[in-house]
C-alpha cells in the first residue's frame, strides 16, 4: 500500500512540475539574431537573409503589429516562396488573399531597408512573365523557377539582365536560385554552367552532391558573370530542421535521438523537425569553428540565405 502511495506522490509532482514555455517566434528572432552577430564579427558586410516565416518582422506576428527592431536590424533581406504561383499547386496563381497576406509582412521589412527575394514556382512563360512584372511592381527581386526541386538553370532569358558589377544586395536586379546540383556530373560542369549565365546573385548549396564543399577558389570562379560583371554568391543552409543527409549527421541519432531532434517532415524525407531553440542545435549551425556556417565563411560566400524559418508554425499548432 504504501509503495502505491508513493508512487502516486511521485506522478503527481511531475505531472505539477512546470513545463517551459516558449515564444517560439520569438526564440527564432533570437537564433537569427545571434546567428547574424556572430557571422558579421568575422565579415562585417556579411549578408543574412531568411526565407519565409515573414510574421516574425512584427513583435506579435500581425501585419499591424510593432516591429521587431532588433531582428529587422539583423538581417539584410528576406526571401519569400509562392508569393505570387506556387502555393498550392506549382504553375498557378497564389490566391490572391494570401499574397496580400504576405505582401502586408514583406513591406515591413522593405520599409527598413531590407531587400525583398521572392521565388514564384511556375514554367509556363506567360506566367513567369506575369510574376516578374507583379514583383516589379513592388521593387521586389524575383526568380521565377520552373522546377520546385531548384535544380536547373532557366532556359528563358534573365529578367533585368545586366552587365554591372554587383557589390551589393541593393545593386542586383536579378537571382538565380540552384541550389540542386545533382543534374551536373561535376563541381566544375556546375562552375561553367553557372559563369556562362549573368544572374546578379546565385543562391547555392555549400555541397556539391551533399558531399564535397565547394572551395573558396570555387566560389571566387562562380562571382564572375559571362559579361565580365561580377555576381554575389550566397549559400543555402537549413536552420530549422536537421538534414539526415548533412555532414553533422550521426549514424547513432538513427537508434537514439539527440534531445532536440524532432519528428521527421512527412513532406520531405530525411530533413527532421528541431527545437531550433536548443544550444546544442544551434552549435551545429553556428558559434565555433567546427559549425555549418563557419564552413560557409571559410568558402568566403557572401552571405547565407536561411531556411525552416517558419518552424515556429509546427511547434505553435502542435
Amino acid at each position: 500500500m504504501k509503495k502505491i502511495i508513493y508512487l502516486s506522490f511521485c506522478i503527481g509532482l511531475f505531472a505539477c512540475k512546470p513545463q517551459p514555455i516558449y515564444d517560439y517566434k520569438e526564440e527564432m528572432r533570437n537564433f537569427v539574431c545571434n546567428l547574424s552577430a556572430w557571422a558579421k564579427a568575422q565579415k562585417s558586410l556579411f549578408l543574412i537573409i531568411p526565407q519565409n516565416g515573414i510574421e516574425l518582422v512584427t513583435v506579435d506576428g500581425t501585419a499591424t503589429g510593432l516591429p521587431a527592431i532588433t531582428y529587422l536590424n539583423a538581417i539584410d533581406g528576406h526571401g519569400q516562396e509562392d508569393l505570387f504561383y506556387g502555393y498550392n499547386t506549382d504553375n498557378e496563381a497564389t490566391p490572391k488573399e494570401v499574397t496580400n497576406y504576405l505582401i502586408s509582412f514583406l513591406t515591413i521589412s522593405q520599409r527598413v531597408g531590407n531587400i525583398i527575394l521572392t521565388t514564384d514556382y511556375c514554367s509556363a512563360e506567360s506566367k513567369m512573365a506575369d510574376s516578374y512584372a507583379q514583383n516589379t511592381h513592388y521593387q521586389f527581386l524575383s526568380f521565377a523557377a520552373p522546377e520546385r526541386e531548384l535544380d536547373a538553370i532557366p532556359n528563358h532569358p534573365i529578367y533585368h539582365e545586366n552587365k554591372d558589377t554587383i557589390s551589393s544586395l541593393e545593386d542586383a536586379k536579378n537571382f538565380l536560385y540552384l541550389i540542386n546540383p545533382e543534374n551536373f556530373p561535376s563541381k566544375q560542369a556546375f562552375v561553367e554552367a553557372v559563369c556562362s549565365t549573368n544572374y546578379d546573385v546565385l543562391i547555392m548549396d555549400l555541397f556539391f552532391q551533399n558531399e564535397i564543399a565547394f572551395t573558396a577558389n570555387e566560389i571566387e570562379q562562380l562571382r564572375v558573370k559571362t559579361n565580365g560583371g561580377r555576381r554575389l554568391v550566397i549559400a543555402y543552409m537549413s536552420i530549422g530542421e536537421a538534414e539526415k543527409y548533412r555532414y553533422y549527421w550521426k549514424s547513432s541519432w538513427n537508434v537514439l535521438k539527440p534531445q532536440w531532434l524532432d519528428a521527421e517532415n512527412p513532406d520531405w524525407e530525411g530533413n527532421y523537425k528541431v527545437k531550433y531553440w536548443d544550444k546544442a542545435w544551434q552549435s551545429l549551425i553556428f558559434g565555433n569553428d567546427d559549425s555549418y556556417l563557419q564552413k560557409i565563411l571559410n568558402a568566403n560566400f557572401d552571405g547565407v540565405y536561411l531556411d525552416i524559418i517558419d518552424a515556429f508554425e509546427y511547434y505553435e499548432n502542435r
